[in-house]
């Protein structure tokens, strides 16, 4: 018997917004129930918890990574761990990293017609990608966890905080949205007091794999479950053996040379000057905890620390996502 493949769509996504439902229709009438376009985080969370009770083999997700995001929450928290469903990814979102990562190129009824044929014929885990996602908790135990691919903090949530700002966001698509955030980046990191205010960092300390706290302000902090990113950027690097699945980037307040060493940073030149640096370190780790006021950033979603200012990263599961 095929194994069912149901749906998860996005109608806000940027490319469905576009399409004006003509997929969806498409989409509802190949698939029936397991077509599913839920109302907000709460519909998504029932939805993903009916899938588990008829033990839904693959879902697919039509959206972008804030929608991924989301699903792998659900299904994280509703789904035992050691029987994780497959995920294939639809990219129709303003960002798309995880998609690309995985590689999940096609779109709409190409993507959902190969998928079908695939479960018909039997071979749907033939051709998969398996990552381990970022999975953030708090102290809080009525606090549930949320998972994601791609999340940072300090100078990386500023950032984002400017490419969310409507007069960027409303007018260009993703690639166009970059370029002009670096430019407005640049613009204000040209007054003084902005400048002194990123370049020293916020407050921070971190906590990798239960060792000893280190305390203090960050310019940057990345963390990924990617295997790459787009445009050939890629800031990180092992200076020892990897102890787990987080794979992350740590700079230091003023850190000396930055642009230049950012930009070698961002394109994977790791020189053993920088790997020497106590600025710039970078690494995989099961466990990293964060004392922080800072907003942790987590597939352009902003979370805030617990009221203990703490924010625990742990590497998740290993998750399947099928290729199409």
């Amino acid at each position: 018997m095929p194994e069912r493949v149901a749906l998860i769509h996005n109608p806000r996504s940027r490319r469905n917004i576009r399409s004006g439902g003509r997929f969806a229709e498409q989409a509802r009438a190949a698939l029936g129930p397991l077509f599913i376009c839920p109302e907000g985080r709460n519909g998504l969370v029932e939805a993903i918890a009916e899938m588990a009770r008829q033990d839904i083999r693959v879902i697919a997700v039509d959206g972008g990574d804030g929608t991924v995001s989301h699903v792998i929450s659900a299904v994280l928290n509703a789904y035992p761990h050691e029987r994780l469903p497959a995920l294939s990814i639809l990219p129709s979102g303003n960002t798309n990293l995880i998609a690309s990562d995985v590689g999940c190129s096609l779109r709409e009824m190409a993507a959902l017609s190969r998928l079908l044929e695939k479960a018909e014929q039997a071979t749907l885990m033939d051709d998969v990608s398996w990552r381990q996602p970022v999975i953030v908790s708090w102290t809080d135990p009525d606090r549930l966890p949320v998972a994601g691919m791609f999340c940072g903090l300090a100078a990386f949530t500023r950032a984002i905080e400017l490419a969310h700002n409507p007069a960027i966001l409303n007018r260009y698509a993703h690639d166009t949205a970059i370029f002009a955030t670096v430019l407005w980046g640049l613009r204000l990191f040209l007054r003084k007091e902005v400048r002194s205010q990123w370049l020293g960092g916020s407050p921070m300390t971190v906590t990798v794999d239960g060792g000893r706290p280190d305390a203090h302000p960050r310019f940057l902090f990345l963390c990924t479950g990617l295997h790459k990113l787009s445009r050939g950027v890629w800031p990180f690097w092992l200076d020892s053996s990897p102890t787990g699945g987080l794979i992350y980037l740590d700079i230091l307040g003023h850190p000396p040379r930055l642009a230049r060493n950012l930009f070698s940073v961002l394109k994977g030149r790791i020189s053993a000057r920088l790997r020497n640096s106590k600025a710039y370190r970078s690494g995989m780790a099961a466990t990293i905890s964060i004392s922080t006021q800072d907003r942790l950033v987590m597939d352009g979603e902003e979370l805030e620390a617990g009221a203990d200012g703490l924010l625990h990263l742990t590497e998740g599961p290993r998750m399947a996502f099928v290729r199409c």
